[in-house]
């Protein structure tokens, strides 16, 4: 649907930027579920997977923090990981109470399989879209969520 300037196009809702994130926000969010418990995991497991492979020795803290998680809910994530071989505890060197993650190899080549899956799946669901279209897309949508992140809420 095109919206043109007039009486409904500001009554429609398909002119605000919510509503469409919102919609677009729930046809990805199917699809990346569908695609990652295929491989058996739930996108919040795989989610502090993903962190921790891009950020080993990473504290609890520090992904509870980044990940907007509670902290007695991330431990049952990362014990399921480390249970499944997918990450490891370490003491973190002069603070006997906090422990680094770590990836595992399993747990490297687990989070590379899920993404290549990810990935063939937003290509098909963005085919519209040029690789310049979308490098843009993605481009736009990470600067709206960096810079709202930024603002506090109340």
């Amino acid at each position: 649907m095109t919206i043109t300037a007039g009486p409904k196009a500001d009554h429609s809702i398909d002119a605000l930027f919510g509503y469409n994130l919102k919609r677009a926000y729930m046809i990805f969010r199917d699809d990346f579920r569908h695609a990652v418990e295929g491989a058996g995991m739930s996108p919040r497991s795989m989610t502090v997977l993903a962190l921790i492979v891009d950020c080993p020795q990473i504290t609890q803290s520090d992904v509870a923090r980044q990940l907007g998680i509670e902290r007695s809910g991330l431990v049952a994530i990362i014990d399921d990981l480390e249970q499944s071989g997918l990450v490891r505890r370490e003491a973190v060197p002069g603070d006997r109470r906090s422990q680094a993650l770590l990836p595992t190899d399993d747990g490297i080549g687990k989070l590379g399989t899920i993404m290549t899956q990810a990935r063939a799946r937003e290509n098909h669901l963005l085919a519209t879209f040029s690789p310049q279209e979308q490098a843009q897309f993605l481009d736009l949508l990470l600067r709206l969520r960096r810079s709202c992140e930024d603002i506090p809420t109340s």
